[in-house]
């Protein structure tokens, strides 16, 4: 096919921006008669095209993106025919409103399947719709280019563009619209991963806020200059663009070259900045004016500060108003979270003539939970306090200057949002909205180094069936004794370096930066210490003879091989060592490149060298602390060494640089990390995974109207983290979970006393319940495999009395769950199924029980004393589900005769947190040595009449809409 057949069908999909999809043979048949009128068109040269053409071809990547985008449109499109997004009947009125044939929508669907439905989440309080379809159509300049750009020059899958397109309408459309008279301050938090791509989605928001008329921009980012650089870099390069730049410089001109900040930046030279095709302002839309530079901060704008006032081109009206704000250029402002910065900016706002509150703005806080918030325990502010505190002033100061200024925090570990101590949240309280974004399906986060609820025995695990086989590689706890594992880490990451070498003999896109990071400590005096052992070993290692070999084929074939043969992926892998060795040498030589393989970065420079990801290839072992904890990519980190310890969950998490995207080499990721932290992390997993859990089920409308609000999530999630909760005196949260209602879902509570009197209490609350195990029986675990149990069918009643005798860390822990059990009529819930599972191995610990037995013992470790981790085993739920009709049969004919309607299922695990003295099974467990947890389901049609999952009281009835409120002693309200 001759391009002008694939620029006749570009120019039709050009034309349908504002339609929606349109017969599209005619348009393209249009257009070719202008450009050439020799191009034949149609379904048979269309298809013929697409056929023929590789995956990166124009028209093809165009058709593809298109499609996702309509196929993720809201049903409220004007085109949709009320077709739910991401469904056969959306892409089927796609397809008719094209006008294609029954072969072309085969193509289309083999090549373009419609992609699943989006997981992202959104809490948020009514507001007004005010972003629809014909601003979204009209109003595209930037977030059209910078779609595009991801699509066709970051290789974005359709899919993902998509899915971003969604998800920053969901934050702009909540945003206050920025010609509305009367100003408004939204307020919202969104909720990604560690590094799975905020940034790309704030950098959406702001080229869909700039295109909606927001005119003055301010992202915080954290509190170093090496991530602030990294962000305003990367919105010059995707958002802002060559023209915004230049300003107008002609680019021969070399000597008006040196005032632009990346004169000598490769992807500049490269001229892989995005291009806006005009300057904007020619063609009506607004310049983008940065205030800041990759280079620069913010300073002090002095006889400069008619940079941030706004011309009004009417004045007789407001700046706020359409005439005025739409052709008005934008500014932008990349500061990081530091005082003395932040105060510069507030004095400068005080200074420009045009009225502060005419001024849609929108502040994007990237890393919102550090610095811009106290956290909720003061114990853990330390000597960052008065810095933290003077942070959150001066966020606070900017809000109440710019009274139209939005506000949208962006964090991957949100508790100290949701949890911030109320004496500090009511400037920057996520009041409007929470959005959590979907996971993105080639990113690798926490749960891909962890087999969580994993059925599948130890001694069964692989590389290619466990996560933990395939990626974790434990340390010795003591650090002393190292220097075995920590040259194997440096052999794995030379290893990785050949493979990847080897992989781009064969055809795989070169692999610019290739990085291993050692963190084990904040102090410098550390990372120096660390730093000289690392090029002690590497010096001694052998890697530039074949002195190394033997070590190195050992490792590769226990290591390496069996893991990138499971998880490749696709990628090339070398057979054997043989295959690998040629390029042993290859490696070695980059990453000793200046003469020394390791780089300590805990400054922005260190030893005469720069850690620029941007300018430059690298491949180091990096070394560092804080600077590379948080926020900053660590740019192809590959294999991790890892040893700080640290009690705050949020810090844990965000210290996970291995988590992000590794295309082409995801086998090769390896972490080298302690027991504890290993098991730190885990529970740090399943609490998001939870919270993730409990925001997804709750988020559904019922009635039209949220069933919870931001404001009601802090009492809700400090369930689960109950070490977070807030402190202060003055104030205090308003909302209190009065009821969780939980039909078909687990129950699972973890917070189970300490003190011997109340352990012995709840198990002597569990005797009418032990009395009535009458029953053995056998159930399935798995396909393979069986378990026995103890059994008994007991009655709503008869549990509800066990369950109300129990005492938990707090009096709240259990109560509402207990509340919506309390509720539930014969009618909805008549019995239980009690079921005590018993080891399949006669090793594993039995005693007996009040006399009852012997049972199985179970041993469980409090996480987060006094907070268990996970009660349950995987493989006894099966039965469990199938027990509360929840899950067809699965074979397990003794639990298909337990079926019974209005039958809920309650698995018992007497748990001990030490092993026993071995001994005879009939021999009696004390009664302060055991606890008696358990995983409840009740029957999945258990509904509330009102379709509400929980509901919420208020500590001030007065003020029932605030989410914060003043008090002097309100707590009496809980009970």
């Amino acid at each position: 096919m001759t391009d002008s057949f694939a620029k006749a069908y570009l120019a039709a999909l050009a034309m349908m921006d504002q339609t929606g999809p349109d017969d599209l043979h005619p348009a393209a048949a249009f257009t070719a008669s202008r450009i050439d009128p020799t191009v034949t068109v149609g379904d048979e040269q269309l298809r013929q095209h697409l056929r023929t053409a590789n995956p990166n071809d124009a028209l093809r990547m165009a058709l593809h993106l298109k499609l996702a985008t309509w196929d993720a449109v809201e049903a409220t499109a004007s085109w949709a025919e009320e077709t739910a997004p991401h469904s056969a009947e959306r892409r089927s009125v796609v397809v008719r409103r094209l006008k294609l044939d029954d072969e072309s929508d085969r193509v289309f669907t083999e090549l373009f399947p419609v992609a699943g439905r989006s997981g992202l989440i959104v809490i948020a309080d009514q507001w007004e719709q005010w972003y629809v379809e014909s601003i979204r159509d009209e109003r595209d300049f930037y977030w059209k280019n910078y779609s595009r750009f991801l699509h066709e020059q970051r290789g974005w899958a359709a899919e993902s563009v998509a899915s971003l397109d969604v998800s920053t309408d969901r934050i702009v459309e909540r945003l206050s619209d920025p010609t509305r008279a009367e100003a408004y301050q939204a307020k919202g938090l969104v909720v990604g991963y560690v590094q799975s791509g905020k940034t790309a989605n704030f950098t959406g928001v702001l080229a869909k806020a700039v295109d909606a008329g927001y005119r003055l921009i301010i992202v915080l980012t954290g509190t170093t200059d090496l991530l602030r650089a990294q962000t305003q870099r990367r919105l010059d390069l995707e958002l802002v663009g060559r023209e915004n730049i230049l300003r107008g410089i002609d680019p021969d001109d070399h000597e008006a070259l040196d005032s632009i900040d990346y004169q000598d930046d490769p992807d500049w030279l490269d001229d892989k900045f995005i291009r806006h095709a005009v300057r904007p302002s020619d063609v009506g839309k607004p310049d983008i004016h940065r205030l800041t530079t990759q280079q620069f901060d913010y300073r002090s704008l002095k006889q400069g500060i008619a940079a941030l006032d706004f011309e009004r081109r009417d004045r007789t009206r407001p700046f706020y108003d359409a005439e005025n704000l739409l052709p008005s250029d934008t500014r932008l402002l990349v500061v990081k979270k530091n005082a003395t910065v932040l105060k510069k900016l507030v004095q400068d706002l005080h200074k420009i003539t045009a009225r502060l509150g005419e001024i849609p703005a929108l502040i994007i806080d990237d890393e919102s939970d550090q610095a811009s918030v106290n956290t909720s325990n003061p114990k853990k502010w330390t000597e960052d306090q008065k810095q933290r505190t003077a942070i959150n002033r001066l966020i606070s100061q900017i809000l109440k200057d710019l009274p139209r200024a939005q506000y949208v925090g962006y964090t991957a570990t949100p508790f100290a949002n949701v949890f911030i101590d109320p004496s500090d949240a009511e400037d920057i309280f996520p009041r409007d909205f929470l959005i959590s974004l979907d996971r993105p399906t080639d990113y690798m986060g926490a749960v891909d180094f962890h087999d969580i609820d994993s059925e599948i025995p130890e001694t069964e695990r692989t590389p290619s069936n466990s996560r933990k086989k395939a990626h974790v590689r434990l340390l010795p706890e003591d650090p002393a004794d190292d220097d075995q594992t920590l040259l194997q880490a440096i052999d794995v990451f030379v290893l990785a370096g050949a493979v990847k070498v080897y992989r781009e003999k064969m055809g795989v896109p070169a692999f610019r930066h290739h990085t291993m990071l050692v963190h084990e400590n904040m102090k410098r005096v550390v990372h120096t210490e660390q730093a000289a052992r690392i090029k002690r070993l590497w010096t001694t290692a052998g890697y530039y003879s074949a002195s190394s070999h033997e070590r190195l084929r050992r490792l590769f074939e226990a290591d390496i091989l069996p893991v990138s043969r499971a998880l490749n992926g696709g990628s090339p892998v070398p057979p054997t060592f043989e295959d690998l060795a040629p390029h042993i040498s290859d490696a070695v030589t980059r990453i000793a490149s200046t003469g020394n393989p390791v780089l300590i970065v805990n400054s922005d420079q260190i030893e005469g060298e720069d850690l620029d990801f941007d300018k430059q290839a690298v491949w180091r072992i990096l070394v560092g602390g804080n600077k590379l904890a948080r926020g900053f990519t660590v740019e192809g980190l590959t294999v991790s060494y890892y040893r700080r310890v640290t009690k705050q969950a949020d810090t844990l998490m965000q210290m996970g640089r291995w988590f992000g995207y590794r295309r082409n080499f995801r086998d090769l990721v390896r972490l080298y990390i302690t027991s504890e932290l290993y098991e730190g992390f885990e529970a740090i997993c399943r609490d998001e995974e939870h919270f993730r859990a409990e925001l997804r089920r709750y988020a559904d409308l019922v009635d039209g109207r949220p069933q919870i609000t931001p404001k009601e999530i802090p009492p809700l999630v400090a369930q689960h983290l109950p070490w977070l909760k807030p402190t202060a005196a003055n104030k205090m949260y308003n909302a209190i979970l009065t009821e969780r209602r939980s039909p078909g879902v687990g129950i699972e509570p973890t917070g189970y006393p300490e003190k011997a009197k109340a352990i012995r209490e709840n198990v002597l609350a569990f005797r009418p319940l032990l009395e009535a195990l009458d029953q053995r029986t056998r159930f399935q675990a798995s396909a393979r495999s069986t378990y026995e149990a103890h059994l008994a069918i007991v009655s709503h009643a008869a549990i509800l009395d066990v369950l109300d005798a129990l005492t938990w860390v707090t009096k709240d822990h259990f109560a509402p769950d207990l509340r919506w059990l309390r509720k539930l009529s014969p009618d909805q819930l008549h019995d239980w199924a009690a079921i005590f599972p018993q080891h399949v191995s006669a090793n594993e610990q039995r005693r007996m029980v009040l006399g009852h037995g012997p049972l199985s013992l179970y041993k469980r470790e409090r996480r987060r004393p006094p907070y268990f981790g996970a009660i349950r085993d995987p493989k006894h739920l099966h039965a469990a589900k199938r027990i509360a009709g929840l899950t067809e049969s699965l074979g397990d004919a003794e639990a298909d005769r337990l079926v019974a309607p209005r039958r809920g299922s309650m698995v018992v695990y007497p748990v001990i947190e030490k092993d026993p003295a071995l001994g005879d099974p009939s021999n009696e467990i004390s009664p302060d040595d055991v606890i008696m947890a358990f995983h409840l389901i009740a029957p999945g049609d258990a509904h509330a009449p009102d379709g509400r999952l929980v509901t919420f009281t208020t500590r001030d009835n007065s003020r029932s809409s605030a989410a914060i409120i003043d008090t002097v002693d309100k707590r009496s309200s809980e009970s």
